[in-house]
C-alpha cells in the first residue's frame, strides 16, 4: 500500500519515525516533508500537497502531522474528496476508517509518543471501511454537498 505522509516543524520527528517504521513494515511511503527541521515552516504547504496526493492515487492513504493534529486536519479537508479524521488514541483511528471511510489521519505529535503515533496509523492502514448502509448513506450526503459547492 502506498501512503502519503507529511508534517510541519511541530511533529517532524514522529513523521521521520513513521516513514522509517512504515517502511520497514513494507509500506510504500511519499515523503511530502518538511524533509527538514525549520521551526518557521507552515503546515498548509505541506499538508495539502499530501491531501492532493491522496485524492490524485486511487488506493492510496495518508497521514498528516503536526502539533495538535488540528490544523493539519483542517488544511487536508480543504482538498476536494479527502476526509481526513485526527485520532488521539487507536479507537477513534479504527473508527475513521470503519465508519467515515477516511482516506487521510491527522495525527497531533505533541499528543502522544511515536510509538503511540506508530500504533494509530497502523490500526488505520489496515482496517478496512465496513460499508454499512447507515455510514455509507452519510458518507454520500457528505460527497453530494461537496460536489454541489464545487459548481
Amino acid at each position: 500500500m502506498r501512503v502519503h505522509i507529511a508534517t510541519d516543524h511541530a511533529a517532524f520527528e514522529v513523521k521521520q519515525f513513521l516513514v522509517e517504521e512504515l517502511t520497514r513494515r513494507g509500506y510504500e511511503i511519499v515523503d511530502h516533508g518538511a524533509r527538514d527541521y525549520d521551526a518557521l515552516d507552515d503546515y498548509p504547504d505541506f499538508c495539502i500537497p499530501c491531501a492532493e496526493a491522496v485524492v490524485g492515487d486511487p488506493g492510496s492513504l495518508g497521514i498528516v502531522l503536526g502539533g495538535s493534529g488540528n490544523g493539519e486536519q483542517i488544511a487536508a479537508n480543504k482538498v476536494s474528496g479527502v476526509r481526513a479524521g485526527l485520532a488521539y488514541n487507536p479507537e477513534l483511528a479504527r473508527l475513521t476508517r470503519e465508519h467515515n471511510d477516511a482516506n487521510v489521519l491527522s495525527i497531533g505529535g505533541r499528543m502522544q509518543s511515536s510509538e503511540e503515533a506508530l500504533e494509530m496509523a497502523l490500526v488505520f492502514l489496515t482496517t478496512p471501511y465496513s460499508n454499512d448502509p447507515r455510514h455509507q448513506r452519510r458518507i454520500d450526503k457528505l460527497n453530494a454537498y461537496e460536489e454541489q459547492t464545487k459548481k
